[in-house]
């Protein structure tokens, strides 16, 4: 009798999350995530940038820059978020500081109940390859990172530019056992937005589905690709337009700056949206030449008249 190979992990998460989105189209409160509109415009480094004074990444007239933070104890860059880690960490914290409506956000007395809460495993622990330790480094890079937004407007009869600089978190305290994982400390961690940043992630975001978000959360192109889709769906939708021509060259610079080949992105790009609409059923696109077509449909979250609080309800 032939034996055929178990899917992985991965593949398991992704059919679960497909057939429940399938069943039940619109999340609970609880499976409400957040992200703000500018990260989803640009997003963050999918791989290390490695030692550069400065990241870029530009989408028409915005361009995201990232500075790194400084090891003062080692005197060096501490280095740039990059990752699906601090992807998830960006949907935890715009999402958190919505429903709390406050900069300071507890993260809990064990390190476990945090992970949890992101979407990873405590179980692979707090060794180099364990989401811990990855948790541990990405934290780091991006809570003392500075991001910076740009706008520029260059006309006939107008040049100039919009800019705002922000500290993500220039306060908090860890007080995690990364070695151990579960193990609850006397102190609850937590870790203070900066006012700047706090006011950018609050306006206007961009709603998501948790169980998307969990079912992706190994790639980092994939949940750019699903935040962008639902932002764009929407939009569509907001300015009364059937559909919109993407060329691959220019959202390769907007979401795959470190693709330097573009048929290589345009590949992988093409993998990720097959995961994306696996968990977006709503989502309507086809080819077109030099590029593709983006149609108006159903969002990931149907939009509430009211999008600056969330509910604190739990569902039942």
């Amino acid at each position: 009798m032939i034996e055929l190979p178990q899917p992985g992990k991965s593949l398991l998460r992704l059919l679960d999350a497909a057939f429940e989105i399938q069943m039940e189209p619109e999340p609970t409160e609880q499976d409400k995530a957040f992200l703000t509109r500018q990260l989803v415009q640009v997003t963050l480094p999918h791989s290390s940038p490695g030692n550069v004074p400065i990241w870029k990444r530009k989408n028409g007239n915005l361009t995201l820059a990232i500075r790194s933070g400084w090891n003062h104890e080692k005197d060096e860059p501490i280095g740039y978020p990059f990752g699906s880690i601090p992807r998830l960490l960006l949907f935890w914290i715009t999402t958190e500081a919505l429903r709390t409506q406050n900069r300071k956000l507890e993260l809990g007395v064990s390190l476990a109940g945090f992970m949890r809460d992101l979407g990873l495993d405590p179980s692979t622990g707090g060794g180099r390859r364990g989401d811990g330790r990855r948790l541990q480094n990405q934290m780091e890079r991006l809570f003392r990172a500075t991001i910076s937004l740009e706008v520029t407007n260059k006309e006939a009869s107008t040049n100039g530019k919009r800019w705002i600089d922000m500290q993500v978190a220039p306060e908090g305290e860890l007080w995690w056992n990364f070695k151990n994982p579960d193990q609850a400390t006397l102190f609850g961690s937590w870790i203070e937005l900066g006012e700047k940043f706090y006011e950018a992630i609050i306006t206007a975001p961009v709603p998501l589905d948790k169980r998307a978000l969990s079912a992706l959360k190994r790639s980092p192109l994939a949940l750019d690709l699903y935040a962008w889709a639902t932002y764009k769906t929407f939009s569509l939708d907001q300015h009364k337009k059937t559909e919109q021509f993407i060329p691959w060259r220019s959202f390769m610079t907007q979401l795959g700056a470190e693709y330097s080949n573009p048929m290589d992105f345009k590949r992988k790009a093409k993998q990720a949206f097959k995961k994306v609409m696996s968990v977006y059923p709503g989502l309507d696109m086809e080819d077109a030449e030099g590029g593709f077509i983006i149609k108006r449909g159903r969002t990931a979250i149907v939009r509430q008249k009211s999008k600056r609080k969330l509910s604190t309800k739990t569902s039942e």
